[in-house]
């Protein structure tokens, strides 16, 4: 690894790599009115952003995500101006929603995104943005592609308990998903230069599904399963914004990850993770 890690955005994830790093290796930046440990305060929405000092040789995790106005992520562009000394990596935490709906298909990432959605456009965007950057400057790019995120606090506990209606299994399509601690090793794995830059898929490469995740989460934390409905009632009742992450479908394939980057997840059964994860929450029963 290099001299230093920066991580933009210590937030559920960008925080915990700062505490697996710890202060003498890793600082951050981060928005919060409040600055965690080893963190500043920036707030990449102003015009003016003051630079913070930077160290000789560092690499950077860029957590952020982009602003909703715009064809470019101007808050990635307001950091990578502050830039100087250039580090020696960035590693950029995207979406697997950049590849669309793929019909169930095992999607690699050789596969031509398609993103359908206006977040995972503006991922998209974004890593076209940093690769364009990245090339001219010599400076290392890792994109790690990220499905849902889940862990201690991230399980749906709230939606369970106030009744919220899932997708019954029958209707159901295969899961991408991985838990924040796989997802952290993930990271410190892209940090490092011995690793090959590139693309990668990060996942657990358990595919079962949403329905299946939401009822093992009730089941475990001795809560009242959740009422099923059709896709097509879903369709009419759901949200637009959740929606939109049911109705896509595909499985990621996950080989790179464990055979270039170098990750075997500690949760590759997810069920595993919702346990250690409602049991940091002391919540399992």
């Amino acid at each position: 690894m290099t001299g230093h890690t920066i991580v933009a955005g210590a937030g559920y994830t960008g925080g915990r790599v700062l505490a697996a790093l710890g202060p003498e290796r890793a600082s951050g930046f981060r928005r919060s009115p409040a600055p965690g440990a080893g963190t500043v305060r920036i707030d990449l929405d102003r015009e003016v952003v003051s630079p913070p000092p930077l160290p000789a040789d560092y690499a950077l995790l860029y957590t952020i995500p982009p602003a909703r106005d715009g064809d470019a992520d101007r808050r990635l562009a307001r950091l990578l101006a502050l830039l100087d000394p250039l580090p020696a990596r960035v590693v950029y935490l995207s979406t697997s929603g950049v590849y669309g709906d793929c019909g169930g298909e095992l999607v690699d990432e050789g596969r031509e995104p398609r993103p359908a959605t206006g977040r995972a456009r503006r991922r998209l965007a974004a890593e076209r943005q940093l690769q364009a950057w990245a090339a001219g400057r010599e400076v290392g790019l890792v994109v790690l592609r990220v499905p849902g995120i889940y862990g201690p606090g991230r399980l749906g506990v709230d939606r369970i308990r106030e009744g919220a209606a899932i997708i019954r299994e029958a209707d159901s399509h295969p899961g991408n998903r991985i838990h924040v601690d796989d997802l952290v090793s993930g990271c410190l794995a892209a940090l490092s230069p011995a690793r090959p830059a590139g693309v990668y898929n990060v996942a657990d490469g358990d595919h079962r599904s949403s329905t299946w995740f939401t009822n093992t989460v009730a089941r475990l934390a001795a809560l009242p399963a959740p009422p099923e409905v059709t896709r097509e009632e879903a369709r009419r009742t759901f949200p637009q914004g959740r929606l939109s992450f049911l109705e896509e479908s595909r499985r990621l394939d996950t080989r790179k990850m464990r055979e270039v980057l170098g990750v075997t997840p500690r949760y590759a059964n997810a069920e595993d993770g919702i346990r250690a994860s409602l049991d940091a929450d002391r919540l399992l029963r």
